[in-house]
């Protein structure tokens, strides 16, 4: 693949006298230089982050050369979300928001995803990674004892401003999405069947692939001395309510080419009902319940609270409840929104980021937020 480099371009821009003003414009044009042959693309730079903790995103016609392959592979939307957006979490870790920019991945495209995705074959799949299957003997054993451990492999792309106002590659993050649960059917229509696989096996295969895929990477064109983040992640049951977490990470140095120790990643996303998250944080699951307890002694017509908490190294980090109500006006969904607030500020400790969501049917009525340590938050009703 080419290498890609982005210089900035300086523009002026004559206004006509009856055109309207809006001020400074918030976003800087840049210029997408292929030096082969010399083509000119034109992308976008943010000049404003949202906060100070999140990216900002070159905005071009080069998006992820893998859309939709996530989808594909990935079976619980909820699972997908994380994938991406937790990715980018630990990627902060290594690339500070404040001197990288965000790009999607530019150099797996579809068609190596989906070559590396494959059971390996020497004949039809010689790249494949998950493991090779006999076409002998009782199928559902051969699926069980040769599981597809590997359901995708997410690329992410970080890029520096240099000294001469060039735009380069200086930081990737690989997310290599791993399954808890291989679900396979022998013949189209049959019946499904399951495997559970354990945390230790999958590790075992994780890190064998690892090397592998590093290895492929350092043999790409542009990717040969780039630093990389690789991250392990744990996919959820299909079924699932939330998703499932990362495990593993590694830093890989530019001048290397193979997978040094991993760092283990304690961090999880629990759900909260009334009959779920006792036994594993008590503490939160009895906040949720005595919530609920208030909030059906007050309007008794709803269905149940749902709760999320995001979980890292045991300590609660950002906890989401969602309540679905039935309303008959406004003033009733506003007067149940105050009263939802004040159990807020007086029943949740503010030790984490809080988020509550109010709906009606398929529709959000109000959002109630609360970022950590904060003594008030932040209501909207929406119209």
């Amino acid at each position: 693949m080419k290498k890609v480099r982005y210089g900035l371009l300086a523009m002026v821009v004559l206004l006509s006298a009856c055109a309207p003003q809006f001020g400074q414009a918030p976003e800087e044009t840049i210029i997408d230089e292929n030096q082969d042959d010399m083509q000119q693309e034109t992308a976008i730079i943010p000049k404003y982050q949202l906060d100070e903790e999140n990216y900002r995103v070159l905005i071009d016609s080069n998006l992820s050369q893998a859309r939709g392959v996530i989808t594909n592979q990935i079976a619980n939307r909820v699972d997908i979300d994380e994938l991406e957006e937790g990715l980018r979490r630990h990627s902060k870790e290594v690339y500070d928001p404040d001197s990288y920019f965000f790009q999607e991945g530019q150099y797996l495209t579809e068609d190596i995803l989906y070559s590396w995705l494959e059971r390996y074959d020497e004949q039809s799949d010689p790249l494949g990674l998950n493991p090779e299957i006999s076409d002998s003997g009782d199928a559902v054993e051969n699926e069980q004892a040769n599981p597809k451990y590997l359901s995708h492999i997410l690329e992410q792309n970080y890029l520096t401003k240099s000294e001469d106002d060039v735009m380069q590659l200086s930081g990737l993050s690989i997310g290599i999405a791993m399954k808890s649960v291989y679900r396979f059917q022998t013949e189209i229509g049959g019946p499904y069947y399951y495997e559970n696989i354990s945390q230790e096996e999958m590790m075992r295969e994780a890190n064998e692939l690892a090397d592998v895929i590093v290895q492929r990477i350092r043999e790409t064109e542009g990717l040969e001395n780039v630093p990389i983040m690789m991250a392990i992640y744990r996919e959820a049951s299909q079924s699932s309510l939330v998703p499932g977490s990362f495990v593993a990470k590694t830093n890989i140095a530019g001048d290397s080419s193979s997978v040094g120790d991993w760092k283990e990643v304690d961090e999880e996303h629990v759900l909260f009902t009334a009959s779920a998250g006792e036994n594993t944080y008590p503490e939160t699951w009895a906040t949720i319940v005595d919530f609920e307890a208030d909030i059906s002694s007050y309007f008794p017509n709803y269905v149940s609270v749902i709760g999320e908490g995001f979980f890292r190294e045991g300590q609660l980090y950002n906890l989401t409840i969602d309540i679905p109500v039935s309303f008959y006006g406004k003033a009733e969904l506003i007067g149940f929104t105050q009263y939802v607030y004040g159990l807020v500020v007086s029943a949740f400790p503010n030790d984490y980021n809080l988020e509550i969501n109010i709906t009606s049917g398929e529709q959000v009525e109000a959002l109630i937020v609360r970022e950590a340590g904060a003594d008030e938050g932040f209501v909207h009703i929406y119209h």
